[in-house]
């Protein structure tokens, strides 16, 4: 018997305006890393980060139980959020659209700190600094340009399952990190929402 997971349905910039507009409506859960909720997010959202939600949503689910909206950069780490929250049997879930790049430019609400690199961002540096430095190393060390190629395999990899290890990786800097996030604290700032 197989098990088939429902996509959460996709909520644009602009719907979500509209129903956040009176200061109501659904539960935002921003799922991106402490480092990128503290340099942007909608206010209101809760930061809910996608490892601590994947690991602890069986106990999230019971402050869960009224319509939700996942929200994250562009969408992609949202949706993998709702897959597993709709696999632990939560319903009314949403992705936002575009993530918060659809709705900085839809010029939705936000809520500034410290400015920083977003971790898309910081995986095309690191990325494209491993290819560029393993092709110019590669031409007096024999083989070492396939150390690119590993990379950009990884990245098409990266591309076709719409998951990235490397941006894994990274997440789990300090930089990206800023205050630690635990299911208490999460729990607790679930708990305070009216």
């Amino acid at each position: 018997m197989t098990t088939t997971t429902r996509t959460p349905a996709a909520l644009t910039a602009a719907a979500l305006r509209e129903l956040t507009k009176d200061g109501g409506g659904p539960r935002l859960l921003d799922v991106r890393t402490p480092g990128e909720f503290r340099t942007v997010h909608i206010p209101g959202a809760c930061n809910v980060p996608l490892d601590t939600l994947r690991e602890r949503r069986a106990e999230l689910l019971h402050h869960l139980d009224e319509d939700v909206v996942l929200i994250c950069r562009s969408g992609a780490r949202a949706t993998q959020a709702g897959r597993a929250l709709a696999e632990a049997g939560l319903a009314n879930l949403r992705v936002l659209d575009g993530g918060m790049t659809a709705w900085e430019a839809t010029g939705g609400p936000v809520n500034r700190g410290p400015a920083r690199w977003e971790l898309e961002r910081q995986v095309r540096l690191v990325a494209g600094t491993i290819v560029a430095a393993s092709g110019l190393v590669g031409l007096a060390v024999p083989g070492l340009h396939l150390v690119g190629t590993a990379v950009g395999a990884g990245l098409v990899f990266a591309a076709l399952t719409n998951s990235c290890a490397m941006g894994t990786m990274l997440s789990r800097l300090p930089y990206n990190r800023g205050p630690r996030v635990d299911a208490r604290t999460v729990i607790a700032g679930l708990r305070e929402r009216p």
